[in-house]
């Protein structure tokens, strides 16, 4: 697919606010700035152990912290980037995500992966089997997910978009293809990361075409770190819907606010 300016979608700018080596406090504090500031969307993730610094420091759980954000925030979309569908049973995790939703008003993105992290497997008595495995009992996960949703009362009160977030070829994003309204892609590692997101970008279009599915009706959202602020542009132009800065506390809004500007001078040409 070939987007134009005419038809390009206005730039959403999000942010995901580290919840690990920090106060809750502070941490509370930062997503109802950023929400008073006018992003479009915040998140955090899905780990139990920090990612980096010490790996014995302070961290806090995914959904417990959704839960705080929907009632303390009032614009922006919350979500995950992204729940490990290994960590919960999919039925339950369908509930948490509908009742997130309704303390937010409607606003939850309910993000998903399969997971990666092995240690954090280990340490909390989750099997670690292989790749494919994995992205088998994904599959099956996000298949019973949807179906939670559609029998629970009362429905959420949203749209509630499942995002997936990942870049693998062959399964990864024909999973995204099948079943996804947003995709979200985080090239931290990559050489040339606004090149290898255009690429995979290009690789969902054909799995689209292969299912039968618009490549429009997914929405391509790209994480970056606060160093890369510079390539949002790029990532937009290369068709980016939405690019969302990860941010460690202390929480700089700074790069966030960057990103602001950036959208709105987008909206005004």
């Amino acid at each position: 697919m070939t987007t134009t300016p005419a038809t390009r979608p206005a730039l959403r700018i999000g942010a995901q606010l580290h919840p690990q080596h920090c106060e809750l406090a502070d941490l509370r504090a930062a997503w109802r700035e950023a929400d008073a500031l006018g992003v479009d969307s915040l998140w955090t993730w899905d780990h139990f152990i920090p990612q980096t610094g010490d790996p014995k420091g302070a961290h806090y759980e995914c959904w417990s912290l959704l839960a705080a954000m929907a009632v303390e925030t009032r614009q922006a979309t919350i979500g995950s980037l992204v729940t490990c569908t290994a960590y919960r049973n999919p039925h339950l995790l369908a509930d948490q995500a509908r009742t997130v939703d309704l303390l937010s008003g409607g606003r939850l993105v309910l993000g998903v992966g399969a997971g990666w992290f092995e240690q954090e497997h280990q340490e909390y008595g989750y099997p670690f089997p292989g790749p494919g495995a994995r992205i088998d009992a994904f599959e099956a996960a996000v298949t019973a997910i949807r179906d939670r949703l559609g029998r629970l009362n009362p429905p959420p009160v949203g749209p509630l978009p499942l995002l997936i977030g990942g870049g693998g070829e062959k399964r990864t994003l024909a999973a995204v293809a099948r079943y996804a309204d947003m995709w979200n892609w985080y090239g931290w590692n990559s050489e040339d990361p606004v090149a290898e997101f255009s690429w995979r970008s290009g690789l969902l279009d054909e799995w689209c075409e292969r299912v039968g599915r618009d490549p429009r009706e997914i929405a391509r959202t790209v994480m970056i770190d606060v160093p890369q602020t510079g390539l949002a542009g790029d990532f937009a132009a290369a068709g980016a819907t939405e690019i969302i800065v990860s941010v460690p506390g202390p929480f700089d809004l700074g790069p966030v606010r960057e990103l602001l500007d950036l959208r709105d001078a987008l909206a005004a040409k």
